[in-house]
């Protein structure tokens, strides 16, 4: 007899969508989350310490108790912690990555879900098409955009897939880089479009309209107009009475029956220091945790049945992990074109986002959100001021206000040796084994984002600025950060891939994954909305099921 009807392991786009489908299905839902259920006041808006400069530590977790490792180029194990670089941090809290995003809410179109058949298949690739096509999610994306809630413009990005409805609400208004940038585009004729995100740019689903602060992508928003699964869905789910949210509880590894079969979850839960384990058992169970916990988690629960781990008898589970190059430039205009307004980001082209002679895919460049101050002296000075004293100070008075930022996630071509493996050696908080990260991206991947910078470099020129600067990508890493993806990959052979169409594990009957880690390639776009399309569709897959259909 289960406990449940579901368990669903992760609080983020994909869990507590799939959270929210099935309780207001009339299905019995434990949601569990492994950080804590955070208020306004525990996010903060510490400049030091925030989901996206996190030079002091970061304000959305995972706590300090869940390490990471890799090794370094002489083979020597590092250890990383949560707010370091090379730990390819997500959030961890209920809301995960949606409570702190930016929340650039793209749809992938038709060309990213057919890659190798457009571009052939790199020597040392991974890189294939995925076994559905846009037009499967696209109810889903719209799902998505009504649901949760989307500002933009369906009519202005020409370079954007078919669509079957507008988005409910009105892009941001726009501001003085808005159209400062928009002259330089239209200089080299090239489109543009205000950015989609998931944040109401006027009243939506009973809560305010965007404040138009200058805190939105690393923290919280203190009018609750970002929308993620924390303020939507699962607040959905819990009114239902039919969905537990049981949050500082980790899933430890997933319990199989004696053919090898997942049934439940053991679970570990902290309480004032003490913690404590707990099986519970699912008729159905779905793994969202993001693309490195997700193929975690599965790697963890060994049994005999599963000697490699769940859904690993390919040796698949944690390859293929990608995340997004981000290639940019930063120029100065002879002229103020900070005005206040944020969020920020409201000018992209798309342009480039595939058809580029000699680049496999490409990718869609935007301005940049407003940066602290003290993210802009990290990240955005020219290479000859000197980082500190009064030229530094007189630099940052007089071009912090006249400042652009152009980037952008450009398409990355997967490798198997990108991946997620478990070290033994070193474990959690709760004794289960970490995330160890290991390989890098493929060349391509750098080739595209050095013809994508140049891009960026050609409409700050454009637009008028007097100095421009940043460097091209010139090497491969590791890339795996908030955006990651990739690990558990749909497909239709089990040999090639760890899910089928809908996310179900292929020799697991009630075990599915419904994250970024489906992701076969992750777009020349933020992620998000396809994780969140995903989830409608594979959710709605999962009700079928229970309903004996």
């Amino acid at each position: 007899m289960s406990d449940y009807d579901a368990i669903v392991v992760g609080t983020g786009a994909g869990g507590g969508i799939s959270a929210c489908v099935l309780a207001e299905s009339g299905f019995s839902v434990l949601l569990v989350e492994r950080g804590e259920l955070l208020s306004y006041g525990d996010v903060g808006r510490d400049h030091l310490r925030n989901q996206r400069l996190s030079v002091y530590g970061h304000n959305a977790g995972p706590g300090p108790g869940n390490p990471r490792t890799t090794r370094n180029s002489q083979g020597e194990l590092l250890t990383f912690m949560p707010w370091q670089g090379g730990y390819h941090a997500n959030a961890a809290c209920v809301g995960s990555g949606t409570r702190v995003y930016g929340a650039q809410a793209w749809r992938f179109v038709p060309e990213d879900f057919r890659m190798a058949s457009i571009y052939g298949v790199p020597q040392g690739s991974s890189l294939a098409d995925w076994p559905i096509e846009y037009l499967d999610l696209e109810p889903y994306y719209t799902q998505a955009e009504w649901e949760v809630g989307v500002c933009g413009d369906e009519y202005a990005n020409a370079h954007g897939a078919s669509r079957s409805k507008g988005y409910p609400m009105p892009p941001m208004r726009q501001t003085v880089q808005y159209s400062t940038l928009k002259s330089g585009a239209d200089k080299l004729g090239w489109n543009t479009a205000p950015v989609p995100l998931l944040i109401n740019s006027k009243e939506y689903g009973g809560r305010a309209a965007c404040a138009e602060c200058q805190h939105c992508v690393g923290f919280a928003c203190p009018v609750d107009a970002k929308n993620g699964s924390a303020n939507t869905v699962i607040p959905r789910a819990l009114a239902t009475g039919k969905c537990e949210l049981r949050c500082a509880t980790l899933a430890k590894r997933l319990v199989c029956d004696e053919n090898g079969q997942v049934i439940g979850v053991e679970l570990a839960t902290e309480t004032n220091g003490e913690i404590t384990t707990q099986v519970v058992y699912g008729r159905k169970i779905i793994v969202s945790c993001g693309a490195i916990e997700s193929a975690r988690l599965l790697l963890n629960s060994r049994s005999a049945r599963n000697p490699a781990g769940v859904g690993n008898h390919h040796d698949l589970v944690g390859r293929n992990l990608q995340g997004h190059y981000y290639p940019g430039a930063m120029g100065v205009m002879p002229y103020d074109v900070y005005d206040g307004i944020g969020p920020g980001v409201v000018i992209s082209t798309s342009r480039f986002n595939h058809g580029n002679k000699g680049i496999i895919g490409g990718g869609m460049i935007a301005n940049e959100f407003i940066m602290t101050p003290i993210t802009f002296w990290h990240r955005a000075l020219p290479p000859h001021i000197p980082r500190w004293g009064q030229a530094n100070k007189d630099w940052m008075r007089e071009n912090y206000r006249r400042t652009i930022h152009i980037t952008g996630p450009v398409q990355e071509i997967p490798s198997r040796d990108a991946r997620v493996t478990v070290n033994p050696n070193v474990c959690d908080k709760y004794g289960v084994p970490v995330a160890h990260l290991s390989g890098s991206t493929h060349e391509e991947t750098v080739r595209t984002s050095a013809f994508m910078w140049e891009r960026c470099v050609e409409w700050l020129k454009a637009s008028g600025a007097v100095t421009v600067w940043g460097e091209a990508p010139s090497g491969a890493w590791l890339s795996g950060g908030q955006h990651q993806a990739g690990t558990c990959r749909m497909g239709n052979s089990p040999s090639q891939s760890v899910t089928d169409r809908w996310g179900r594990v292929h020799d697991q009957a009630n075990l599915y994954i419904l994250d970024s880690s489906l992701h076969v390639t992750n777009g020349g776009y933020n992620p998000v909305l396809t994780i969140m399309a995903l989830a409608f569709r594979g959710a709605e897959k999962v009700v079928s099921e229970l309903n004996g259909h």
